[in-house]
């Protein structure tokens, strides 16, 4: 009996502890502010798939003229994927469709991007997508920007 209690005991702590990380992570990644909830989704189609696979959930933070993309569910520190303003090419903007609806947040707006040849979708709300489309604009005298 003591035995078990001492298993549950351990079990429930190193969850919490493991939530607690999470959180903390989460945080360190927010500190320097400019950061938006964002889901993407890599390497797509060029035809539309509605199917809702694919996407995964994350926290994107600009940094100078790039964009560092986080898996919200990992525990690692260095970005998943880093997107350079100068590389990005906008090809659209469309609804979730289908059981994409349900894969995304309820607010979100899908924007097809073509980056370094690597076709990818970015969902994000009405209000980060302004942000994001004016921080691709204001690129530096010289570099060209591509927004359709």
């Amino acid at each position: 009996m003591v035995l078990a209690l001492t298993v549950c005991g351990i079990v429930v702590a190193l969850v919490v502890l493991g939530l607690f990380v999470f959180g903390l992570r989460r945080r360190l990644i927010q500190r320097s502010g400019g950061t938006f909830d964002c889901s993407l989704r890599w390497d797509v189609p060029e035809e539309p798939d509605t199917s809702g696979k694919g996407w995964s959930y994350g926290v994107a933070r600009y940094n100078g003229d790039r964009i560092e993309w986080y898996r919200v569910f990992s525990y690692a520190y260095r970005p998943r994927r880093v997107l350079e303003r100068g590389s990005i090419e906008v090809a659209g903007r469309r609804l979730p469709e289908g059981e994409e609806e349900l894969a995304l947040l309820s607010d979100a707006v899908v924007l097809v991007c073509v980056h370094r040849e690597t076709r990818l979708e970015l969902a994000m709300s009405e209000d980060a997508l302004t942000g994001f489309l004016a921080w691709l604009e204001a690129a530096p005298p010289g570099q060209r920007v591509n927004v359709a």
